[in-house]
């Protein structure tokens, strides 16, 4: 397995520059894959986007030394749940998850800068998850095509679903909110 500390040499390597000062840090599809995420992350100190997509990685870490992340990428990983990302609440923007194990949005509420969140192909298997999302007044795009919750629903009747539990998104699984939808949900058109 790579560790975090070698994939960030290889990184420095290949592009010629220093990963501390990067605003920009792609870890992704590891050979062999990292699978445990370790504290040399934290010397990340500029990098706004961290790409860790296609790895083995099974559990978050703190981050409290990327005070500037705002896009953090972990699709395509083994990830069960989400957690410890309270370093970067203030920070973080987007959120890509998707094609992971997880089957809670539990350890999302702290993230009040969030804007984008990509979960699909996951476990989520109940509706009451999307609510843990209602507090995030930024969040404007979701996806979760490809969850248990879904399941024999149309994909008109799963996103109008999806509008009940998070009234404040535009965008759900690609595609822009109707004012259809927002009516089929028993919301008020958004002004």
């Amino acid at each position: 397995m790579t560790t975090c500390a070698q994939a960030i040499k290889t990184w420095e390597a290949k592009n010629e520059a220093v990963a501390e000062e990067a605003p920009v840090v792609k870890l992704y599809c590891q050979l062999p894959p990292i699978a445990k995420l370790d504290n040399s992350l934290n010397t990340l100190k500029n990098c706004e986007h961290l790409s860790l997509s296609t790895n083995s990685i099974d559990r978050l870490i703190p981050l409290a030394g990327m005070k500037r992340l705002r896009i953090l990428s972990l699709g395509r990983n083994v990830l069960k749940r989400i957690e410890k990302l309270e370093d970067v609440a203030d920070t973080l923007e987007e959120l890509w998850l998707s094609y992971n194990q997880i089957t809670s949005l539990e350890g999302l509420g702290a993230l009040a800068s969030l804007t984008t969140l990509y979960v699909s192909n996951n476990n989520i298997k109940s509706w009451a998850e999307l609510d843990r999302l209602q507090a995030l007044t930024h969040l404007r795009d979701v996806t979760f095509v490809g969850n248990p919750i879904y399941g024999e629903m149309s994909r008109e009747d799963a996103r109008v679903e999806v509008l009940r539990h998070v009234p404040q998104v535009a965008k759900i699984d690609g595609d822009m909110v109707r004012p259809s939808e927002r009516e089929a949900a028993g919301l008020e058109a958004l002004a």
